[in-house]
């Protein structure tokens, strides 16, 4: 056992200072500044990454901006989370030696190697927090819904943490022999324990409920984008397979005035999921309005997802499937509303030419005699003349204001625009309010706890097998579950404090017994 405790102690030493044979002389004050240090670039690295993992709901949103600037398509806020997670992953390590080596009384001698690593940590983190803050800010919406979905849980987390962690802080209590820092260890231990175990008073989440509200209703966005290429007919049929409740697309007009779904519009709008480059390469940056629909049908609207593989779902697909996927083509609206017909979904849309195409794309609508009821109007651009044609389409709004001022009773909006107290306000008068873009299980849960009547989603695949909500618990469990966590932290927090105390007055004991044992053989001056 010695030497196994030799090994570790020698691995640990040399894995943090590089001092395998022993340690050097270290100044105290030096290895306290860099374990406070390492301590909070932890902490930052660790924040950051919840940051990116609740902000991967949103990704497409920078990989949009980044194809928008390099017309390049990577998933680069992937790469984003993978050096995020490597350089907390090494922070967190790194901080576990050092109490490590805390614990067995080594000095806390961080090599330079290491001090160089987490500067450039704290670097990453920062500049990833400034992009946000500069470039991304309603991303921080996103963030403060996030935490009352993992609040509960960030809470239990802490109570774990703080009582692994009082083992060490009892041990330098019964170290120190001053009396102001044995009163200043405890006090921050206490400020400390009864901010963690109180904190559940500020915590609001809508999935601490007694009664849980119906299951949101389904809408492709764009389809099943990440089953199949976006905006095709293949991926409007993948999301009819999740039995959404209506179609999600964009609508633009080509040259010869014929409805055509695509999202990406203006100069270089085919570059991104066509051929364009290989069957026009003299007019890849051309506006939607110099194709004629048979151009534009001559393109390949499929492979492009195959090689880039956008939501890292390709490998899903079957051989026959992504066969299926090679072979699309730029769809039309009256091929979009032909299946909507025929599976009874309803259909909604943005104008991406505003204005200039309403009255055709209402015209191709009531010509594809479809029921108007199944039509879900959103472009206010001429929402007027919209009620007055097609009386019976369904009239959506994109803010509250407006759907006031137009006594309407349907509002779409992202999901981050609205609190979760005002989504349930709104749904309690009967508002159907539905919230884009919501991908992942965790915000879809919340919304669910949250009343929303319908999302708009990517991954329609996933949510359509959600039978409940990740979690939700009524209130009175989780009182209970609150409660006796902290019972239990005090208690197995006393149980240390004495084991820690026990431990202290026996070496006492055994140091005064070998003092008095030795004293025949001691001279005295």
């Amino acid at each position: 056992m010695r030497s196994q405790e030799s090994i570790l102690r020698i691995c640990f030493r040399g894995v943090y200072s590089c001092y395998w044979t022993r340690s050097r002389d270290n100044n105290q004050r030096c290895a306290c500044f860099w374990f406070s240090f390492l301590s909070l670039v932890s902490v930052f690295t660790l924040g950051w990454v919840y940051i990116c993992f609740i902000a991967y709901n949103d990704h497409n949103d920078v990989n949009w901006k980044a194809f928008q600037n390099l017309s390049l398509w990577v998933n680069w806020f992937m790469c984003v989370i993978i050096l995020s997670a490597v350089v907390a992953i090494y922070c967190l390590l790194l901080l576990l030696f050092s109490l490590f080596q805390f614990a067995i009384k080594e000095p806390l001698d961080l090599h330079w190697l290491h001090k160089v690593l987490l500067f450039l940590g704290l670097v990453i983190v920062v500049f990833g927090i400034a992009g946000i803050s500069s470039k991304w800010k309603e991303e921080w919406s996103t963030i403060h819904l996030s935490l009352q979905a993992t609040a509960p849980f960030l809470q239990l987390g802490a109570v774990v943490a703080l009582t692994m962690l009082s083992w060490l802080v009892f041990q330098s209590y019964h170290r120190t022999q001053s009396a102001a820092s044995k009163a200043l260890i405890i006090g921050a231990l206490v400020a400390v324990s009864v901010g963690i175990f109180l904190s559940p008073l500020l915590i609001h989440s809508p999935c601490i409920i007694d009664k849980l509200p119906p299951k949101p209703a389904l809408i492709g966005h764009r389809g099943a984008p990440v089953l199949a290429p976006e905006n095709t007919m293949m991926s409007f049929r993948r999301s009819a397979e999740c039995k959404v409740t209506a179609f999600e697309t964009d609508v633009q007009l080509s040259k010869d005035k014929k409805p055509f779904l695509m999202h990406d519009n203006g100069t270089k709008f085919l570059r991104r999921t066509t051929n364009v480059d290989v069957v026009f390469p003299d007019r890849t940056n051309n506006n939607s309005s110099d194709f004629t629909m048979e151009e534009l049908q001559r393109l390949n609207a499929g492979e492009w997802f195959l090689k880039t593989d956008p939501f890292w779902s390709v490998s899903l697909l079957s051989e026959e499937e992504k066969a299926n996927a090679r072979n699309q083509t730029v769809p039309t609206l009256s091929e979009l509303l032909d299946l909507a017909k025929e599976r009874n979904i309803s259909v909604i849309f943005d104008l991406k030419n505003g204005n200039y195409d309403c009255n055709i794309t209402v015209t191709t609508i009531l010509n594809s005699s479809i029921s108007q009821n199944l039509i879900w109007w959103l472009p206010s651009t001429c929402r007027e003349d919209v009620k007055k044609h097609a009386q019976r389409f369904r009239q959506v709004y994109s803010n509250v204001s407006e759907m006031k001022d137009n006594n309407g009773s349907f509002l779409n909006v992202k999901y981050s625009s609205l609190s979760t107290e005002e989504i349930r306000n709104l749904t309690s008068r009967n508002v159907m309010v539905n919230l884009w873009v919501v991908n992942e299980r965790w915000l879809f849960s919340l919304l669910w706890c949250s009343g929303a009547s319908s999302v708009t989603t990517n991954t329609c695949h996933v949510l359509s097998n959600m039978s409940h909500p990740d979690w939700h618990l009524k209130y009175c469990t989780y009182l209970i579950i609150w409660i006796t966590a902290d019972l239990v932290s005090l208690v197995l927090m006393a149980v240390l404090f004495y084991l820690q105390r026990r431990k202290k007055s026996r070496n006492l004991l055994d140091s005064s017994w070998n003092q008095k044992e030795m004293s025949p053989f001691l001279s005295s001056d």
